[in-house]
Order: C-alpha cells, then sequence, then structure tokens
C-alpha cells in the first residue's frame, strides 16, 4: 500500500506539522476540518500542504515521518522550506 509523508504549514501561526498518511486529501481536510486527534493541529483551520512524498510502505513512512521530526530533520526542513518557499520557520 503507498503512503506518504506530508508537511502542513498553518498560515495563521507559521507552525509546521510533519505526519504521515495513507490518503493526504482526507488528511489534510481531517486537519483542517478540527477532525484529526492531533493534539498539535487541532486549534486551526488553515493548513497548506507543502510538501507531500510518496513511498511504498508504512514502515518507510513512519522512519521518514520520524526523522523530519528529530533535530536534524528539523533543521533540513526548514532549510528546504525557506529556498523553496521563501518561508522562515516559526519556533515550536
Amino acid at each position: 500500500m503507498i503512503y506518504y509523508v506530508y508537511i502542513i504549514r498553518s498560515k495563521s501561526t507559521g507552525k509546521y506539522y510533519t505526519g504521515m498518511t495513507n490518503s493526504i486529501l482526507r488528511r489534510l481536510q481531517e486537519h483542517n476540518q478540527r477532525q484529526s486527534n492531533t493534539r498539535t493541529t487541532k486549534y486551526n483551520t488553515d493548513y497548506e500542504l507543502l510538501f507531500c512524498q510518496e513511498v511504498e510502505n508504512r514502515n518507510l513512512a513512519r522512519n521518514i515521518e520520524k526523522y523530519l521530526k528529530s533535530g536534524a530533520g528539523r533543521e533540513i526542513r526548514n532549510e528546504i522550506m525557506d529556498e523553496n518557499f521563501g518561508i522562515v520557520a516559526q519556533p515550536g
């Protein structure tokens, strides 16, 4: 089964969220309609999809997600977002 690792950003707070799913459109809709059980994203409804990578299985998606949430992964994510979108990450 195909999975996706994604990065979304709240337009109002500028904060990122990194996650994984098997349905990127459904998951983005859940974040934006407060149907997500994720504490980090349940208070905003203005998320935009900035990055999405298709991977071949859940384990690989989970490993990439965990890396992007690590200290080194967040630094790389922030550099990529700044270079490609001119977006400077907000603390947090």
